[in-house]
């Protein structure tokens, strides 16, 4: 067995099998079933490798104990969830073989099936999988953060950084805090020939005016108060690689002149010191002000500002690169996984809320708020209403009820397919009417749609075809009944004029 999306179905009763592989079919994954007496040669014989195992009944807890001991030697590391009734784990009625296998399962699930903790604890086992399998990569986790996307501004970026990345011209990233400057410099120094050398980054804005051509290019024993030894700057450090100077734009006048010779000499001297010495380095700089306004208020060198700029790459922010955020979030989501940190899930319904956010932070506060996620619902799925309120939509209060109805209409769903089965296994809370399954079967994906269609056609009748009034009965958004419409190809009347 290796890491697969489908997941084996152990459980000795017929009927259980078809309803729990039913389930799994509505949640969208792949189910193959088999008895407690076949499960090894369904293993042998399929095609398919399991991600899961979804243990049930096997009739004994003797033969429950030697099919758990035979899938953990065939792979130690595949999760195995239990199906347990709930009677079946109250102290008097749960077995010493029973209490071991429960401790030594990955997860146990409380039977009737609940939509949401079966969600939750698949995609628990998925990334348990990913983070066993997963081979680890040896270049830093922060290389390409922030590059992923489709977005034409990003795809802009990384063909400029494949032109420069291999030569020594020096190159100025601009763009808003928090968009991934750092990032570019460190791919730009990874994708060049001097990658096997130092990457040095300064903050040019964190350190004091007066200390930091001491930082820059060192000093020598005694050159002033505090210096009781000599000390290599980040030029120095930096010697064949290169470095990477970040929020140029905050460097007071008396540096810039300092930086403009280096970079027009190649050559420079320790503070307290004589000597010239070589600067084999690479210059990469980045700000987030308009230098040109600076420039223009006495407050940066124009020379300094041409040195700098021979090759420019503009960062985009995020609120221009919406689009992005779906693969920014799985990005982000990953790393984490893959640093065993934990992970989360998040709604389709909460990612479309995360691209109405305008992000001022940019990357950076995309990339607090999965974390921030993560610890308030490790391995969980998150609803658009568990974000912090100020990521919701202006309104939240309507796409909040509209995932608690989407919820309930999934577990209104798997109650009539349960009904329809005439199980004594509940999933959901039972109809008030209990349909039997036709002796010759049926398909419950095309049953429900069709059960939706009609409620829906009976609905926009009732409302005279008016979509508005229609929504309101079927207690569903406009929007969402308008999707419907389109999937089944109902015609919808005009709506009413406002006056």
């Amino acid at each position: 067995m290796s890491n697969s999306s489908t997941v084996l179905i152990i459980e000795e009763d017929t009927q259980k099998r078809q309803i729990y592989k039913s389930v799994l079919e509505f949640v969208e994954q792949e189910g193959r079933i088999t008895d407690c007496r076949h499960w090894k040669e369904t293993v042998t014989q399929s095609n398919n490798t399991f991600g899961a195992v979804l243990l049930g009944d096997c009739g004994s807890d003797e033969i429950m104990k030697k099919v758990f001991d035979g899938i953990r030697e065939v792979d130690q590391d595949i999760p195995i969830i239990r199906l347990v009734e709930k009677l079946k784990k109250l102290p008097k009625n749960i077995s010493d073989i029973e209490t071991t296998i429960q401790s030594n399962s990955f997860n146990t699930i409380d039977l009737p099936l609940k939509y949401v903790q079966l969600t939750d604890v698949l995609h628990q086992a998925t990334v348990f999988r990913i983070s066993q399998q997963k081979p680890k990569d040896s270049r830093s986790t922060e290389l390409f953060r922030s590059l992923v996307g489709n977005s034409r501004s990003v795809t802009a970026v990384r063909e400029m950084m494949a032109q420069v990345a291999d030569s020594d011209a020096t190159v100025l990233i601009l763009g808003e805090s928090g968009t991934g400057k750092e990032v570019v410099a460190r791919n730009l120094h990874y994708n060049s020939s001097r990658r096997n050398k130092p990457f040095v980054p300064v903050n040019c804005g964190a350190i004091p005016a007066d200390l930091l051509e001491s930082e820059l290019f060192g000093h020598e024993k005694g050159a002033f108060t505090g210096a009781i030894s000599a000390r290599q700057g980040r030029f120095e450090l930096a010697e064949g690689g290169t470095l990477f100077l970040d929020e140029i734009g905050d460097m007071s006048l008396h540096m810039q002149v300092k930086l403009l010779r280096v970079l027009q000499e190649r050559t420079y001297e320790r503070v307290g010191s004589n000597r010239s010495m070589k600067a084999d380095v690479r210059i990469v700089a980045a700000t987030h002000r308009h230098l040109e306004n600076l420039i223009r208020d006495g407050k940066f060198r124009e020379d300094l500002y041409y040195r700098l700029n021979v090759f420019p790459i503009e960062m985009p922010p995020l609120r221009d690169r919406l689009d992005d955020i779906p693969l920014l979030v799985n990005e982000l989501i990953a790393r984490m996984e893959a640093e065993k940190r934990g992970s989360v899930r998040l709604t389709p319904g909460t990612v479309m809320a995360l691209c109405q956010y305008r992000w001022p932070g940019n990357v950076r506060e995309l990339a607090n708020l999965i974390e921030r996620l993560v610890i308030m619902y490790p391995y969980g799925v998150v609803d658009i209403a568990d974000l912090p309120e100020k990521f919701q939509p202006k309104g939240k209060v309507v796409m909040a009820d509209e995932v608690a109805e989407e919820r309930k209409l999934v577990q209104a769903q798997l109650a009539v397919s349960q009904a329809i089965a005439a199980s004594s296994v509940e999933m959901f809370s039972s109809p008030t009417s209990n349909p039997r399954l036709p002796s010759e079967g049926l398909d419950l994906k095309e049953h429900l749609s069709n059960l939706e269609f009609n409620l829906i056609k009976q609905a926009l009748d009732d409302a005279e075809g008016v979509v508005a009034h229609a929504a309101k009965r079927l207690k569903m958004r406009r929007t969402t009944l308008v999707e419907k419409l389109r999937k089944y190809g109902l015609q919808r009347h005009p709506e009413p004029s406002r006056v």
